[in-house]
């Protein structure tokens, strides 16, 4: 039998911080900051460095600017390097003023599992004026997926909706365990 899936996303509150895109050594932001929830390994030379866009308190968890790149403490990055590894890749990232070392955490696996008939799913039409994306998905609300498709991947992205970063119930448990901050689930 399948396990359970959650959506794992930032629980934005008052008083936290708020993360920009990645900038490379020079200052400029990553040319494709969605690059890191696109569901695949990515390539990346040099340090990067997130900026603090918003002062606030810390979090284990956020997701920065625009491309909402997952950034995450190494504690909590420990937790997916120990039940996820096949699943995950790490990008060392420096937080001006943080002592504690992040990474973006990149879920390298893509899999084609929402559940149309049980989500809230809206396609793009022609009548959008966007020839390329007619019958792609629009939004996906009150994700579902099947998870009879998942196989044994822990952490992924949902093909066709990628903004969606699902983890497993032993992730959500160990994260809950060492009570990361800023992780908000909701089950699919």
């Amino acid at each position: 039998m399948p396990g359970r899936y959650f959506k794992l996303s930032e629980d934005v509150q008052d008083g936290t911080w708020y993360l920009g895109d990645p900038v490379d050594e020079q200052g400029q932001e990553v040319e494709d900051p969605w690059q890191f929830r696109a569901g695949r390994p990515v390539s990346v030379s040099g340090r990067l460095t997130v900026p603090i866009d918003q002062q606030g308190r810390a979090l284990d968890f956020s997701t920065a600017g625009v491309g909402l790149t997952p950034v995450v403490h190494v504690q909590v990055a420990s937790v997916f390097s120990e039940l996820a590894p096949d699943d995950v890749q790490f990008v060392p990232v420096c937080i001006k003023g943080m002592p504690d070392p992040y990474v973006i955490l990149v879920a390298t696996k893509c899999i084609p599992c929402v559940d149309e008939r049980a989500s809230a799913v809206q396609f793009w039409t022609a009548e959008d004026g966007l020839p390329e994306k007619v019958g792609t998905y629009y939004a996906v609300d009150d994700l579902h997926i099947d998870v009879k498709k998942v196989g044994t991947a822990k952490v992924f992205r949902t093909e066709g909706w990628n903004i969606a970063l699902i983890v497993s119930e032993d992730i959500k448990l160990a994260l809950e365990r060492i009570r990361a901050t800023g992780v908000r689930f909701t089950p699919v």
